[in-house]
């Protein structure tokens, strides 16, 4: 091959690769909800960060956006025609440098939302390791006033008070569990009466998540939460099976044994931690299925069926009986 003829080639082939800057769909901005009455989360204020969105697929059919430099966090709602009168705070993963916002985000709509009823608010949290104060405490933080102001306002999305659950994929998973185990923490000064409104979940979802901070660890989500070299005692504090306590909510765990990212591990001690806290609890091992299939890479696979599973069980365990 002619050297001209290779380098364009190669060229070419680089660019075809690359991620390519990308944005909010015109629905997404129109839905969004601030989480701060000044938009920006208090202990960000001095962060100099720009939002920047990007994208990994070169399917259009196929969305793949990450989004990071998140200061203004935010819930992005998606609203069913017909709302079963239960909410699904959704967290997805990213491995604490990044957020996923469509292969574990705006993927769940047509399934959660469209076709199951649940109404869909998509967190958009800040990120451990790009200078907020109190970092490790920020995703944390996000996630409590999420849950608040989703409770407070819950009459306007035809929603009960009482079944408003949070789901966490991967390190969106940690979010989520920490959120069932430190509900109650007060992780900064009150902004506003909203803050006094309980964050406690009526039921928690793990898929594939991240739980421990020691043998287990997922590298990546430790190194960017705990930082390079953390103190035994903030790993065992991060280590959320740790937390569990007798008020932890009811909590539905999934994760494939073959997962080489985030090990079943994650999920075996986190179970383990919930049956001794006498905690209901349902777990679902498969054999094969990796890791971050989310609800997009499932198709033909026993893993298919787990949405129609995890709404059996939320009905299971928040419907009231007459």
């Amino acid at each position: 091959m002619h050297k001209l003829a290779l380098v364009v080639l190669l060229l070419f082939a680089g660019a075809a690769g690359a991620d390519t800057p990308s944005a909010d769909t015109a629905a997404e901005a129109a839905s969004r909800l601030y989480l701060w009455p000044d938009e920006i989360a208090p202990g960000s204020q001095r962060v100099a960060l720009a939002q920047q969105i990007v994208e990994r697929s070169h399917n259009p059919a196929l969305p793949d956006r990450i989004v990071t430099g998140v200061t203004r966090p935010h819930l992005v709602v998606y609203r069913p025609a017909k709302p079963n009168g239960a909410a699904l705070l959704v967290i997805p993963g990213g491995g604490y440098r990044r957020i996923v916002l469509d292969k574990e985000g705006s993927a769940l709509a047509p399934v959660f939302a469209d076709q199951l009823g649940y109404t869909l608010f998509v967190l958009r949290y800040r990120l451990p390791g790009e200078g907020h104060d109190d970092a490790r405490d920020a995703p944390l933080a996000d996630a409590q006033r999420a849950l608040r102001l989703i409770r407070a306002r819950a009459h306007e999305w035809r929603l009960d008070p009482q079944r408003i659950g949070a789901i966490g994929f991967s390190a969106g998973g940690h979010v989520a569990a920490s959120l069932g185990t430190r509900f109650d923490e007060r992780l900064r000064a009150p902004v506003d009466a909203r803050d006094g409104i309980s964050a406690r979940p009526d039921f928690v979802l793990l898929m594939y998540p991240v739980i421990d901070m020691g043998v287990h660890a997922h590298a990546i989500s430790h190194e960017r939460l705990l930082g390079a070299a953390p103190t035994p005692a903030q790993i065992a504090a991060y280590s959320l099976q740790n937390r569990v306590g007798a008020t932890t909510p009811p909590t539905f765990l999934l994760h494939a044994s073959d997962d080489t990212s985030v090990a079943v591990d994650n999920s075996l001690l986190f179970y383990d931690a919930l049956r001794r806290a006498h905690v209901p609890a349902q777990l679902h091992l498969y054999p094969h299925g990796g890791h971050g299939f989310g609800v997009r890479d499932i198709a033909g696979s026993p893993l298919a069926l787990w949405p129609q599973m995890a709404d059996a069980w939320i009905r299971s365990v928040t419907e009231k009986t007459p």
